[in-house]
């Protein structure tokens, strides 16, 4: 099985930035795809950004200009630079990977369990 596991979730004020990271482990094979994605609370589960193994990245509208998603295949992590932070960004924000855990399986979607991100005005 594979685990992603988040951290750099914080309380920081409008303006602030912080830097998430992801890290994947168990049977990663190869990892395909990575992204973050946030759910802010009363709210549906939105894409913030995704990044392939080749690192083509793509960004929400909302994000764009403000974060940045960056991968370091070696340690099998994914990360998302905040920058000017706003209120609006307050919510859980949870890693996405699609794994591929051995060379004849079929690439499966796995979700860590989140970080919270809180941004007082």
């Amino acid at each position: 099985q594979v685990r992603l596991v988040e951290s750099g979730g914080d309380l920081v004020q409008a303006g602030g930035s912080l830097r998430l990271s992801c890290a994947a482990s168990g049977s990663t094979f190869n990892i395909n795809a990575m992204a973050w994605y946030r759910q802010a609370p009363g709210k549906q589960r939105q894409l913030v950004a995704t990044i392939t193994r080749g690192s083509n990245t793509n960004y929400a509208d909302s994000v764009k200009g403000r974060f940045t998603i960056s991968r370091d295949n070696a340690k099998n992590t994914v990360y998302l630079h905040m920058n000017s932070l706003e209120p609006e960004d307050t919510a859980v924000y949870y890693c996405w990977a699609l794994v591929t855990t051995t060379p004849i399986a079929i690439p499966t979607e796995y979700w860590g369990k989140g970080t919270l991100v809180t941004v007082s005005s």
